[in-house]
């Protein structure tokens, strides 16, 4: 386990323990005779001897911290003093192993080699061999030069490799390094890049990996070094001789900055750029329907008799209707009716937990109504925020090694208004958000559990609400969010929406009033500057960094030599007798580079013309907050931004995740958020853009705290729409920045990639902001993110769906319906159907250059099955925006899959399906197959019936009419579509009759079709020949702004007609009719792309002589 190698110590050990071979002797050191030198700044000190593994060691951690050797104690904790977290860790410990032949232990933990120390160990351990009798040092004459890098006494090989590594992975040198600091306390190496750190020591000699080594288990250096020479005892050697040394006094630049430092510009390190705003995909939550239960897998929770489960009342009922039922069930409630603090909670249920085991929690406290802010008192705030999030946190972290497997569950319930105030109407009851974010949060940590958050309109009876909430417990694996409203069934996708350039949004100038909270933190100082720039306004910069002061020397040398700060503050810390570890020293440099960042702000405002009002304070303190209002009230009489940035994430999972903690990640945000609302009396608000995260839409890991604060604020902008409509709420679910901010640091970015989450440019983010603000009008949720990775990832493999099930319901197959796959959350409800060429008339007969390419007309079939899968009883109305993005082609005549994917919302009665064909290609020397987005529209389905039309009839062919034979020297079809008999003008229009007794569209015949697509193809060709006859050029279609299928032709016995008329825009209208001037379809808008080749123009004259 890695954390049983939590320090450089366990490190070394790990090697020595695996390869005891390292392990040598060390013989007595040689007495020195003292050296008088000059004055000099000392450089970095290395290790000396012939302690080969100790070296290695602390090379490895030296590469990964980027700290000097000479700054790496051997007792330093990886993570906590280092900042190698465990992904680091690993990678280090593989090093390790690599470097010294030690095989990988499956076993090894890697807390137990937490230190340098132990990490050395850890080789020794392995490496019993590569122990060694330390040789006598030679007695060492200096000129007045700077001393060279001092690295550990002795031949202890393992130690200085163990704190080598320690100092890549800190950036700190090896003389900072004690072997007892503990990795991830004292140097803030995380359990990522203590990983990272025993794979790279590991590697170093040849331990073998260990699946149950625990790294908590060597959080020191020391324990590193001890789990080498554990894992290679060979590398063991007699402990040489400690040399004296000679104290040295401490520079009185590094005691204290100095007074009057050089002048330094302070500048952002990046600045905005719209046209790479313009690049990130903006997606936005959106509702999308959910298949009735009916059509969904169990979720293998059973309700039987003497299952024990939780509930935490609401105060409107449904809580008693709920467990009315569940004991009529047979199920065994465990009542929460009250709001007791944590530890009163926690005991209540342990004792629960003592007497057996508990299945799952109802939690329903987010059912109730709140009052609004302005009404409320913080304590009030802070009452309810308990009874909702606190309590739920306290609950769940109790039960984690309960709850959390197959068959487990928990199910939070809230009152936003059915659709999780994603909707026009926004939130109802904010205060239900942080529940959510916290319930999504807990399913990435229990991903077997069954976790759900449903959400309610107001006004539903109580009955009805139970009885939803225990079917959502028994069916439906495949989501988290769901809501009812409308009587239908509602999930949260994405759906992209794109900003248009025009300026109809805000308008930032001179007057313009900016609150800003967290403005020290270097992204949004950057998006600050960004704001001054594009307004010369007024800002209020609220952060818990004191005022920065530009003549400050540490401000200025973080600017010019952030080395040699790193360097003044340790033998600062040194000096005043306290521990000088490099999480000590991160520490101070976090706090100088906030006051850093805020003073880049502030001048960038104040260069803009701008005036900038900086208010240290902490955003806990109602009191401070209520004067900083009053104070923006009295001089600038509004806000026309607040910008809420202010927070803080401590990634640790439920178990490790005191209540202390969880209460200061949260509180930040939300009672930060209230002292400003509560205190904003009659001021007018012009916008408010909070800062929440990818952690808040997704949930994630460890961030249950964070999770929960992010989404709720999201659901108080958009509570806005109800509640303050002359306010814009806007909410930016954040990915992790790239080059500037704390995603940067540690292991995050190694993270993330294995994740296949992008890091976020900074220049597109900073300009983000501005650009929301100016060129939209409406407040939105963004999610501002590249690609999301693993969050796209689907809960069940089938969404949910059971395709037994939706295949009993289909009441006819279709021949572009083959198996129905899922209904995943981000890819919709996906068909797929495989094609031979030769056993289709419709790709045999529809070949370009001897390359059967799918009809768009089937395209437009296998989109219309697909929308009426999951509704079969409701009629298609019309297929709008029909785009034909590129042609899907059958290379080489061989098979390929058609996919379909559909996407489900509501408009009014209507229920609307927004499709896309698409195709799969594996394209030579490429690792990732090629996804194709072919054909894309728009199906509205109606629970009437389309009411008929009758149109004008048709006249007869006249003398000028075209012939079959004529028609098809020009068009490439084959016979199955072959589909025109004649064609001929009349009046303004273009007619083609509809061809009899044509080959099989299909196999097998009797798969039905639901758009007579050959139908369609009919008005296509008739269009055809106008714009042939008349342009001299053929075209593929382009697009169709809509086609209305008003009675299905399949079985008429009449003649059929394409009745075609030219638009001015050049596109084209087209209706199938009869004899009589009864209408089956409609089309508007068809517009085509012109082939490149010539035509003909012999082949044209037929047609040209229609036209005319």
């Amino acid at each position: 386990q890695l954390r049983d190698f939590n320090t450089i110590e366990r490190v070394i050990g790990f090697v020595y323990d695996k390869r005891p071979d390292l392990k040598q002797t060390v013989p007595a050191p040689v007495a020195q005779t003292p050296v008088t030198a000059a004055p000099v700044t000392p450089a970095p000190l290395a290790a000396t001897g012939d302690d080969a593994v100790k070296t290695k060691v602390l090379q490895l951690i030296a590469e990964q911290t980027g700290y000097p050797i000479d700054m790496l104690d051997l007792e330093l904790d990886l993570e906590a003093d280092l900042g190698i977290d465990t992904v680091k860790q690993a990678e280090m410990f593989a090093a390790v192993r690599e470097e010294y032949g030690i095989e990988r232990d499956e076993d090894l933990q890697l807390r137990d080699f937490n230190t340098i120390e132990r990490v050395i160990g850890f080789v020794y351990d392995k490496r019993p061999d590569l122990k060694q009798v330390v040789s006598s040092p030679e007695p060492v004459a200096s000129a007045s030069s700077a001393p060279a890098p001092r690295t550990p006494q002795g031949d202890d090989a393992v130690k200085v490799k163990v704190l080598h590594l320690i100092a890549e992975q800190t950036g700190y040198p090896i003389d900072m390094l004690d072997l007892e600091l503990d990795l991830e306390a004292d140097l803030g190496i995380d359990t990522v890049k203590q990983a990272e750190m025993f794979a790279a020591v590991r590697e170093e000699y040849g331990i073998e990996r260990d699946e149950e080594l625990q790294l908590r288990e060597f959080n020191t250096i020391e324990r590193v070094i001890g789990f080498v020479y554990e894992k290679r005892p060979d590398l063991k050697q007699a402990a040489p001789v400690a040399e004296s040394s000679t104290p040295q006094s401490v520079s009185a630049s590094a005691q204290a900055p100095a007074t009057t430092p050089p002048a330094v510009k302070f500048e952002a390190a990046v600045k905005g750029d719209i046209e790479a705003t313009k690049k990130i995909q903006r997606r936005v939550p959106t509702p999308v329907l959910r298949p009735e239960l009916d059509l969904c897998k169990g979720t293998g929770v059973e309700l039987a008799k003497n299952t024990r489960v939780i509930v935490h009342t609401d105060e409107g009922g449904v809580g008693k209707a709920l467990i009315k039922k569940l004991e009529k069930m047979g199920v065994k409630v465990l009542l929460i009716d009250d709001a007791p603090d944590g530890e009163t909670l926690e005991k209540r249920i342990q004792a629960w937990l003592e007497e057996g085991a508990i299945t799952g929690v109802y939690w329903l406290p987010a059912l109730d109504a709140e009052k609004p802010i302005s009404e409320m008192s913080l304590a009030d705030w802070k009452a309810a925020t308990h009874r909702r999030v606190k309590m739920l946190y306290t609950t769940m972290r109790t039960l984690y090694t309960t709850v959390g497997g197959a068959g487990t569950f928990l199910v939070s319930a809230t009152c936003l208004g059915g659709q999780h105030g994603y909707d026009a109407n926004g939130a109802l009851n904010p205060l239900g958000g942080p529940v959510v974010g916290f319930t999504k949060a807990f399913k990435r940590e229990k991903p077997e559990a069954l976790v759900k958050a449903v959400d309610f309109e107001a006004g539903r009876k109580t009955s009805a609400f139970a009885d939803l909430l225990i079917a959502e417990t028994l069916s439906d694996p495949g989501i988290v969010e769901v809501g009812y409203k409308d009587g239908k069934r509602w999930t949260i996708g994405l759906q992209e929406k794109p900003l248009g350039d025009a300026p109809v949004g805000m308008q930032l100038g001179e007057d313009s009033v900016f609150l800003v909270t967290g403005a020290a933190g270097s992204i949004t100082s950057a998006i600050v500057a960004d704001l001054a720039e594009a307004s010369g306004g007024t800002f209020y910069l609220l952060d818990l960094a004191p005022k920065p002061d530009a003549n400050d020397a540490d401000i200025q040398k973080f600017v010019t030599d952030k080395e040699g700060l790193k360097r003044d503050i340790f033998e600062r810390l040194k000096a005043k007798g306290e521990r000088a570890t490099p999480a000590m020293v991160e520490k101070v440099i976090a706090g100088i580079e906030r006051e850093h960042a805020a003073l880049t702000g502030i001048q960038a405002i104040e260069s803009a013309g701008g005036k900038a009002r900086y208010h240290s304070l902490n955003l806990l303190d109602e009191k401070a907050v209520a004067e900083v209002m009053q104070k923006i009230s009295k001089e600038s009489g509004k806000i026309d931004v607040l910008l809420h940035a202010g927070g803080l994430e401590i990634s640790r999972l439920l178990p490790d995740k005191v209540s202390s903690e969880f209460d200061l990640v949260f509180d930040v945000k939300s009672d930060g958020w209230f002292n400003m609302l509560s205190n904003l009396g009659d001021m007018p608000l012009g916008a408010t853009v909070v800062f929440s995260s990818i952690a808040g839409r997704f949930g994630n890991g460890g961030q249950t705290d964070y999770s929960a604060a992010n989404d709720l604020l999201c659901k108080y902008v958009s509570s806005f729409k109800n509640a303050r409509p002359e306010t814009r709420g806007i909410a930016t679910d954040w990915t992790a920045w790239g080059g500037i901010g704390m995603a940067v640091r540690g292991s995050i970015p190694t993270v993330m990639k294995a994740a296949g989450i992008d890091m976020l440019p900074p220049e597109a983010g900073i300009s983000f902001i501005r650009r929301e603000l100016t060129c939209a009008t409406e407040g939105a949720e963004i999610v501002v993110a590249g690609s999301l990775g693993i969050m796209m990832k689907e809960f069940d493999p089938n969404g949910g769906l059971d395709d037994a099930k939706v295949a009993a319901k289909l009441q006819e197959k279709g021949i572009m319906t083959g198996v129905v796959k899922s209904a995943g959350l981000f890819e919709g409800l996906t068909i797929e159907s495989t094609f031979v060429p030769k056993e289709q008339g419709f790709l045999e007969d529809h070949r370009i250059g001897g390359t059967p390419v799918l009809p768009g007309v089937m395209g437009i079939e296998a989109m219309v099955e697909a929308a009426k899968v999951l509704f079969p009883d409701r009629y298609v109305a019309v297929v709008e925006n029909v785009e034909f993005d590129s042609p899907f082609k059958f290379y080489r005549d061989q098979e390929r899959t058609v996919t379909v994917r559909a996407f489900f919302e509501a408009e009014g009665d209507d229920i609307i399906a927004n499709c896309r064909l698409e195709g799969v290609r594996q394209l030579h020397g490429q690792a990732d197959a090629q996804v194709s987005t072919h054909f894309r529209s728009r199906i509205r389905l109606s629970a009437e019936k389309p009411e008929a039309i009758k149109g004008k009839a048709v006249g007869k062919a006249g003398k000028n009419s075209v012939s079959k034979e004529e028609i098809y020297k020009l068009y490439f079809h084959g016979p199955a579509y072959q589909v025109m008999e004649k064609a001929w003008k009349s009046g303004d229009r273009v007619i083609g009759e509809f061809a009899a007794e044509l080959p099989a569209n299909h196999t097998p015949e009797d798969r039905n079709t639901l758009a007579d697509p050959r139908l369609i193809e009919l008005c296509f060709q008739t269009a055809g020949i106008w714009e042939m006859g008349d342009k001299d050029r053929m075209g593929l279609p382009y697009r169709i702004a809509s086609v209305k299928l008003i009675k299905p032709a399949s079985q008429v016995k009449a003649k059929l007609y394409a009745a075609v008329t030219a638009n001015d825009d050049g596109s084209y209208d087209a209706e199938i009719v009869d004899s009589k001037g009864q209408v089956y379809l409609q089309l508007q808008g068809y517009s085509t792309m012109a082939l490149p080749e010539a035509i003909d123009s012999e082949l044209l004259k037929p047609l040209k002589d229609v036209v005319a």
